[in-house]
């Protein structure tokens, strides 16, 4: 199963946390999927586990598909970029859904388009 994410499918994503904030410490996460119990708990507690803090959090369910949108704070997690999303990937592939992380930065050039 492929998604394509573009800026006008997450219509209730709302980015002015990036007009006030810096991005260095930033990451998002999208996660995409069928819908079923756990996906926030499971994501959440996996990012809580490896000290990373959630600043901004929005999920919605589109027809049988769930959608989440996630900001966090990366500044006191103890795994590398790399690792956290090796991570995430795994827990995506365990309940089910395909989990996206990007710095903060990147994902707001590929969205100024």
């Amino acid at each position: 199963m492929v998604f394509l994410v573009n800026e006008g499918d997450f219509p209730f994503y709302d980015a002015s946390w990036e007009q006030t904030q810096g991005v260095e410490n930033k990451i998002v996460i999208m996660v995409v999927g069928e819908d079923r119990i756990g996906i926030i708990a499971a994501i959440t507690s996996l990012l809580a586990e490896y000290q990373v803090n959630i600043e901004d959090i929005t999920q919605k369910i589109l027809g049988d598909y769930f959608t989440m949108i996630l900001v966090a704070d990366i500044s006191k997690c103890n795994l590398e970029l790399g690792n956290l999303r090796e991570k995430l990937t795994q827990k995506g592939r365990e309940i089910g859904v395909q989990v996206f992380l990007h710095q903060a930065g990147i994902f707001r050039a590929m969205h100024r388009i």
